[in-house]
């Protein structure tokens, strides 16, 4: 997945003198950060209003390797990042239970096997599998995946220089606990000038004549003026929806589920990693390895199982005490109609809602704020630019909807009235388009706008058995024996890689990024 940098912002801000952020949490101290340090040296007023008697949603612990770019722009030290917010490392998501009761694969950041001859290695794979060769010389498609095997061995590192080795072809993510991570950007925000304001917005002023925001008003009385408004409020969207009524798109009829129990508990066992997401009757649970504590949660559908069920659910299947009561959430699966409105833009929940099957919670809050700084307005908002900041945002929300839909429908699953409605599901033109590109051949069409590259694709309709029928002709231009010696030269390579790789809660103490994690007994 490629890793894209902020856009300079700087060129065109200059008429843009005050910016108001309503709301904090992940999404608001994000925003802050990026603009405290994209704008810096200009005259411009960053403010970021927020109530301690609001709580924040703050269970988005599972990152993509995207966060690294937006960690590299603010000049973040990694292990710095890593102590503050007991951070672990991600190589993946290992999803059990969804193509069928039993199964298991891990949709890695990384590619399957180096391409041969320009053809990606899955469609030799496939090849061999049709030759009868998989099971036997070619084994799992996951065997030739660097980041898979390290992660089933609970080992990291980080990638190396040689890119000639497979050591070099993964990518990388953290786990890590959001509310420390938005403490950890608030203190970076406020040292670079952003002021923060204690307090609850009561009312929204417009300007009788545009119908822009003018002001927010304060309990206390407090009026705050600015040209461009930022909303981070959450999924009220206070000044999106509340005050300008952008709408919202609800797409509970695609992905029905609406609840989400909440729960830490203790680290047992090796550190994983990996996140996982489990497959339950009505609905997934995710746990998040942290140095700390483990995230654990389920995401259901209510109209398939009460919350009392649920939370009895979730808790049998929690492998460790729990450190706090369940804390359970509604929402609502979609998108604003407009995440950018007059002179206010919606970053975070505010803008819309995607399950965090596949960890798009804090990407789609960072995929906000590129945007923004690339289409960064002056006072006269021109219309061009809000469009195409809309479309832009628009896909982006409809493309991770469809990916995630994608482990819904691509299953043999039929144990429950919740799986069986998948069944009879009429799917979104834009995932029935991939599935029957892929089910023909193999072939993943690629997207201008897209999260998930190819190999995400590929991870998770070959990982729920939903294979195509044939591969890529190509394939056949090399021999077969020529062809089970390169595979085999992959699979030692990868072995032997794995090997090589250090234990992952080890490597965390090794770079200085521990924080309470626990020395070894060995070394005690």
């Amino acid at each position: 997945m490629p890793e894209k940098p902020f856009a300079d912002a700087r060129a065109c801000a200059s008429e843009i003198t005050s910016i108001c952020i309503v709301g904090g949490g992940t999404a608001g101290w994000m925003t802050a950060a990026a603009l405290a340090k994209k704008l810096a040296g200009l005259p411009v007023t960053i403010r970021l209003i927020e109530s301690a008697e609001i709580g924040t949603v703050g269970v988005g612990e599972a990152t993509l390797p995207h966060i690294r770019a937006f960690n590299s722009a603010l000049n973040i030290d990694e292990a710095e990042l890593m102590r503050e917010t007991e951070a672990t490392f991600k190589l993946g998501i290992e999803f059990c239970d969804w193509g069928r009761i039993g199964d298991r694969y891990i949709h890695p950041f990384g590619d399957f096997g180096p391409a041969i001859d320009g053809v990606p290695f899955y469609h030799h794979w496939l090849r061999l599998r049709a030759s009868g060769a998989a099971g036997g010389a070619a084994g799992r498609l996951d065997d030739y995946s660097f980041p898979i095997v390290a992660a089933e061995h609970n080992r990291f590192q980080h990638p190396i220089s040689d890119l000639d080795r497979l050591e070099s072809t993964f990518g990388y993510a953290y786990q890590f606990d959001a509310s420390r991570y938005g403490a950890y950007l608030r203190r970076y925000a406020e040292a670079r000038g952003v002021e923060r304001v204690e307090g609850m917005v009561k009312d929204v002023r417009l300007n009788v004549d545009s119908g822009f925001v003018q002001a927010v008003s304060l309990a206390d009385q407090r009026v705050f003026a600015a040209d461009l408004f930022i909303d981070c409020s959450g999924f009220r969207g206070l000044l999106i929806e509340g005050a300008l009524a952008a709408g919202y798109d609800d797409w509970s009829d695609w992905l029905p589920c609406n609840r989400a129990i909440a729960v830490p508990t203790q680290s047992r066992g090796p550190l994983g990693p990996f996140t996982r997401a489990t497959a339950r009757t009505a609905g997934w649970q995710w746990r998040i390895p942290l140095q700390h504590r483990v995230g654990n949660g389920h995401v259901y559908c209510n109209s398939f199982i009460s919350d009392d069920e649920a939370e009895r659910q979730l808790i049998e299947n929690l492998d460790a005490p729990m450190q706090a009561a369940p804390r359970r959430l509604a929402f609502t699966t979609g998108r604003r109609r407009a995440f950018w409105k007059r002179n206010v833009v919606a970053i975070g929940l505010a803008g819309g809602f995607l399950e965090p099957l596949e960890s798009t919670s804090i990407h789609l809050i960072q995929d906000g704020i590129t945007e923004l700084l690339a289409l960064f307005p002056d006072r006269g908002f021109d219309a061009p630019s809000t469009a195409e900041y809309n479309r832009r945002m628009g896909l982006h929300y409809e493309r991770v909807r469809d990916f995630l839909l994608l482990h819904y429908v691509a299953t043999q699953r039929d144990d429950s009235p919740f799986w069986r409605h998948f069944r009879a599901l009429k799917l979104p033109d834009s995932l029935q388009e991939k599935i029957e590109a892929w089910t023909t051949r193999g072939y993943v069409v690629p997207y201008e706008f897209g999260l998930f590259l190819p190999p995400s694709w590929v991870a998770v309709m070959m990982g729920q058995n939903l294979l195509p029928k044939g591969y890529d002709p190509r394939a056949n231009t090399i021999g077969d024996a020529a062809l089970a010696a390169r595979a085999a030269a992959v699979h030692d390579a990868v072995t032997r890689a794995v090997r090589a790789t250090p234990d992952h809660a080890d490597y965390i103490r090794r770079i200085g990024a521990a924080g309470s994690l626990s020395v070894p007994a060995t070394a005690a």
